[in-house]
């Protein structure tokens, strides 16, 4: 079974995470089936430190996972290891319809940005051959690549129909085999 990528980027501020929310629930409601790999710069902490299983990672182990009747964790300790590929990660999530991946903007798959030229950063997609689609709150610049989808970041309904032809399609979005 494959399942669909789709990259999600833009420049800290500019909304991806509110839209990603919105997108999620109503793919969800419509019976699609989606995971979210969300990149962070920063370090990431599950449990407070004086909890139990922060004590036992911080005492040495690998991994602990962390269980619950509401839902689980698995934390692996990269200690002097290399952050691990995008792929790899995928390569750990069950199956679904969608992949969403929130960061990563410079990995090797399908993306749409979140563009806001308010912010006063550059555009990602002038650079990045793998934005095949852009959210905005301004008008398609006169020089952008036309085969770019240009959508309006104010209705987020037809981002919705936009991800909605792509699964369809089964054309839009990078694949993984799950």
């Amino acid at each position: 079974m494959y399942a669909a990528i789709l990259g999600v980027v833009g420049w800290s501020g500019s909304g991806k995470t509110t839209l990603l929310e919105y997108l999620i629930a109503e793919l969800v409601k419509l019976g699609t089936t989606v995971n979210v790999v969300k990149h962070s710069h920063h370090d990431v902490t599950l449990e407070p430190a004086h909890k139990d299983s922060a004590k036992l990672r911080h005492a040495g182990a690998s991994q602990v996972l962390l269980a619950s009747p509401f839902r689980y964790a698995i934390v692996n300790e990269l200690r002097a290891k290399s952050e691990p590929e995008l792929a790899e990660l995928l390569s750990k999530l069950d199956p679904v319809d969608l992949v969403l991946v929130e960061g990563y903007k410079w990995a090797n798959i399908c993306k749409l940005e979140i563009y806001r030229p308010s912010l006063g950063k550059p555009a990602i997609y002038l650079d990045d051959p793998n934005i095949i689609a852009v959210a905005s709150d301004v008008d398609r610049p006169v020089d952008c690549d036309q085969e770019i989808s240009w959508l309006n970041l104010n209705d987020q309904q037809a981002i919705l129909s936009w991800i909605q032809q792509g699964l369809a399609s089964q054309r839009y979005f990078s694949a993984i085999s799950v």
